[in-house]
């Protein structure tokens, strides 16, 4: 069963992917997992790999998207990128970064773009 949440956060990331699409960024892999880790959208500019985490929020909640990206996540994030790298044989640099997508009732939205996020 599909929760409102998890439509919202679908939706967030094909948000997040138009915007990268529309800056020069090639989507290499969406929703990329590897044993308990995962990541949300790994894309290609130049010659860096981006491991982006996308936070859907509606307007008005209570904990911004940056609030989310605790220690643990960013252990999860890097140990993701470690195994992506090694089974793609990649020598690309590797960046992190945090797309956070702020929808509110009308179905209007906002995108922060923060790269580097460790």
């Amino acid at each position: 069963m599909i929760t409102r949440t998890a439509q919202i956060g679908s939706h967030g990331e094909d948000i997040a992917v138009e915007w990268l699409r529309e800056r020069g960024f090639y989507i290499v892999e969406r929703n990329w997992r590897i044993k308990n880790y995962e990541v949300d959208i790994i894309a290609q500019r130049w010659d860096t790999l981006h491991f982006v985490e996308v936070k859907t929020r509606r307007s008005g909640g209570w904990q911004s998207a940056y609030d989310s990206i605790d220690d643990m996540k960013i252990r999860s994030l890097q140990r993701t990128a470690t195994a992506y790298c090694a089974i793609r044989h990649s020598r690309l640099l590797v960046q992190f970064d945090l797309i956070a997508v702020t929808m509110n009732d009308n179905g209007e939205y906002t995108v922060e773009y923060t790269e580097n996020i460790l």
